[in-house]
């Protein structure tokens, strides 16, 4: 392509105005989305937020299945170069090219022919995910006004692999009553506990309230626990407390969501301490009963996760931010004499500044730029974590008691070599993301090595589903007798994929995070915020809006 051709070529790239804006974002992923809200509303900056892509939501997005299947084939490239007729000896800047990384690798389709209508089922990048009706996330939304921009849908409940069954996840006092798997010494165990936390929970309360409060009424006082059994591994302060293994499990995998094995001897990382895991439960109990029309502890948005990035979208919009997709940034600037980052340069050519710049993490800078930024504290990790995922579409449910559910394989429950937790969440048609009878089912696990990773999502599907392939009548056998004997549900299409983990900041140019392996946001959150505080010192971080302070909490977060 000669000059005048490329010249052309640009044509289609609008021009953008103003030039410069205090921040530029680059990806339209709930982090980059959160960031651009805070920036626009609480800081009051002004805001210049792109995306290479046609659609919103960047690696969080939810596409239609076509267009998630292209997504994750798309061939790995760099974005495009720029045009400009400047030479490099007369421009005041040195230009650094961004570098694109494969995010998806491994993408392994189980049937060529998705069913039909195949644009009625709008997939997760980032699934299996959930929200906490207690969350972070659901404050966030309150406090900024998204909340209005997005509806949800409760789920049902969870389930947990346990002993080759699905058995239900007693969480709450009429729940352990009502499950017919435990025993009676089971139940009345695993109540001493729940009531135990409850009251370690409330002591702090009470204490936060006042040293003088309730003191004195003896149903009033609550036990604390010592800060040794707080620093103690999770898994051995449960042991202490004389509780049988499959409760000791049903509180480690499915209330508290470990991710690795607990019960690993000798030394052993990612060990959960018992501090940790009491604030997992308590924002799980916090969770049940919050919303009206949740039934249990958590929600899942309608039309799928895309809509949550949308929704900041929409209220940094309201608050001035200028939003252009189809919009690739071809390289950063830098001055040549202070090495101080200083806009960026489009793939039209034009160059914008800014005195930030955050992109999502599956882009990065030429790896030389790092050489000169050296004094700006720049770090960048690629981490050996992955994630293998997996998409599912089934013809029906694998409970026939719940159609919206959380499935929990624990560790070593599927394979031996299976030493991290798989999750699963199995969504119908009520939120809206596929056909009336259908069923859309996301499985993920984290995982060191792709090949395992990937044979544990397989083991999962081969659990919960009969496989095109396989003649095998199996049935699940459910913890309820109602629900013994039912035949898995038949698997018409699928794709398991491997996603990578990675994250970068550099001093005023800052990477995003990717979605991990959690089934929640908590961790991606707290990050988020970091940054922003990192970035802007002293702004709050999405603080209560006008129009947000009288909205109905009830009648804006479940339907």
């Amino acid at each position: 392509m000669d000059m005048a051709e490329n010249f052309l070529a640009h044509q289609d790239y609008p021009s953008i105005e103003p030039n410069a804006f205090d921040i530029i974002v680059y990806g339209t992923g709930l982090p980059e989305s959160l960031l651009a809200a805070a920036a626009a509303a609480a800081a009051g900056k002004t805001v210049l937020h792109l995306d290479h892509n046609p659609f919103y939501g960047s690696h969080f997005a939810s596409l239609p299945l076509p267009s998630f299947s292209s997504f994750l084939q798309s061939v790995f490239r760099s974005p495009p170069k720029s045009f400009s007729d400047l030479s490099a000896s007369t421009s005041p800047y040195d230009v650094f090219e961004l570098e694109s990384r494969r995010v998806y690798s491994e993408v392994e389709f189980a049937t060529s022919q998705p069913p039909e209508p195949s644009r009625s089922f709008i997939l997760d990048l980032c699934g299996p995910r959930v929200v906490y009706c207690a969350d972070m996330a659901v404050d966030l939304m309150l406090r900024s006004g998204a909340s209005h921009h997005v509806e949800f849908k409760s789920v049902d409940g969870s389930l947990i692999y346990w002993d080759g069954r699905l058995c239900s996840v007693p969480d709450s006092r009429q729940a352990i009553f009502r499950d017919k798997s435990l025993a009676l010494a089971e139940k009345s165990q695993m109540m001493k506990f729940l009531k135990m936390v409850q009251g370690h929970i409330a002591s702090g309360s009470a204490a936060g309230a006042g040293a003088g409060a309730g003191a004195g009424a003896p149903e009033e006082r609550f036990v604390r626990m010592s800060p040794q059994d707080l620093e103690t591994p999770f898994a051995e302060f449960l042991q202490k407390q004389h509780l049988p293994p499959k409760i000791r499990t049903i509180i480690l995998y499915a209330i508290a969501l470990a991710d690795y094995d607990q019960d690993c001897e000798g030394s052993c990382g990612n060990l959960m301490k018992t501090k940790e895991g009491l604030e997992r439960i308590s924002l799980y109990i916090s969770s049940l009963g919050r919303l009206p029309n949740a039934v249990g502890a958590f929600i899942y948005p309608i039309y799928g996760h895309g809509e949550l990035p949308q929704a900041f979208c929409r209220c940094a919009a309201v608050k001035g931010a200028l939003y252009v997709l189809r919009m690739p940034v071809s390289a950063v600037l830098l001055d040549k004499v202070s090495n101080q980052y200083k806009g960026v340069r489009l793939a039209s050519g034009q160059e914008i500044f800014s005195q930030h710049l955050v992109m999502e993490s599956s882009f990065t800078v030429q790896s030389s730029v790092s050489s000169l930024l050296d004094n700006q504290d720049f770090h960048y990790s690629k981490h050996s974590r992955m994630v293998a995922r997996g998409v599912c579409i089934t013809n029906s449910s694998i409970h026939t008691d719940s159609s919206n559910i959380l499935l929990i394989f624990p560790p070593r429950s599927l394979l031996p070599e299976q030493s991290v937790t798989v999750r699963a969440l199995q969504l119908c048609s009520n939120v809206s993301t596929c056909p009336s009878g259908m069923f859309v089912v996301y499985l993920s696990t984290q995982c060191h090595d792709a090949t395992v990773g990937k044979e544990c999502i397989r083991a999962a599907m081969e659990a919960l589903f009969r496989l095109p392939d396989s003649s095998s009548s199996e049935e699940i056998f459910s913890s309820d007798n109602e629900n013994a004997g039912v035949s898995k549900p038949n698997l018409l299409w699928s794709v398991v994929y491997i996603q990578e983990l990675a994250q970068a900041s550099i001093g005023s140019i800052h990477s995003s995070p990717m979605p991990d392996g959690n089934v929640d946001y908590q961790n991606l959150l707290e990050t988020t915020t970091k940054l922003f505080s990192k970035m802007y010192p002293e702004a709050e971080f999405l603080p209560p809006n006008k129009a947000s302070e009288n909205a109905d909490e009830d009648g804006s977060q479940s339907d």
